[in-house]
């Protein structure tokens, strides 16, 4: 996609978020915005770059490194977040090269990452993966052992434990999409309460931005609504 594209496309999504932020009685800059860059090249992501972009969300490890490394000179202003499943023998390669990981549904993978993140690295920042709607072929830890898991995680070293993430099924109407945002939001106080540090819940899409924001995401992926359509065909 040109430069201008993604650009318009950009700023139309800031203006959703700003518009969400502002019913929800938020401040716009209380909500961080992802973008979604996989199986988009380097080149869109440098364009996102150029118009003030700076957080990057990836799903799949080895396509995510390649552009990791094409876009070198970016790094030290880039924070590349690890959105996807992640297994055991692709953790080495998110510790060494991401910012964030959001998909942590195990404690077996948090403390691979933990032994993998490099010593002089600073500390990977994690997210929990919630299963909010208990679909069988999502990921995420179910909601009721999602504390313990966060306090076992949450003590490991090299590693930051910054909240929760989640991907409802799709719902039609706000309401119907509020529900499981306000579920994530739910445990994450619970989480609070116990006396976890935690500042992100990582949570709203391109269809359904404005109910995540509504119950309080503070980060929200976008894909689609910046980059376009996904070709999957290669």
């Amino acid at each position: 996609m040109s430069s201008s594209h993604v650009a318009r496309h950009l700023d139309e999504v800031r203006q959703r978020i700003a518009k969400a932020a502002a019913d929800a009685s938020r401040d716009a800059s209380s909500v961080t915005l992802l973008a979604v860059s996989k199986t988009f090249p380097a080149e869109d992501v440098r364009a996102a770059f150029d118009a003030g972009q700076r957080a990057f969300g990836e799903n799949y490890v080895q396509e995510a490194v390649a552009k990791i490394s094409e876009l070198a000179d970016l790094r030290s202003e880039v924070e590349w977040h690890f959105i996807g499943p992640l297994q055991s023998n692709k953790t080495k390669v998110v510790a060494e090269n991401f910012d964030w990981v959001h998909s942590v549904d195990r404690l077996k993978i948090a403390e691979r990452l933990s032994d993998q993140r490099g010593d002089n690295m600073a500390a990977l920042n994690i997210c929990l993966q919630v299963n909010v709607s208990g679909e069988a072929s999502k990921s995420g830890v179910t909601p009721d052992e999602t504390l313990a898991l966060a306090r076992a995680i949450a003590a490991l070293p090299k590693l930051r434990l910054r909240g929760l993430m989640a991907i409802p099924e799709p719902a039609g109407t706000l309401d119907e999409q509020r529900a499981p945002h306000r579920r994530l939001r739910e445990i994450m106080d619970t989480l609070r309460a116990d006396g976890l540090e935690l500042d992100t819940l990582s949570m709203g899409m391109s269809a359904d931005i404005e109910a995540a924001i509504l119950e309080g995401s503070t980060m929200v992926r976008i894909g689609t609504a910046i980059f376009g359509a996904r070709d999957y065909s290669h």
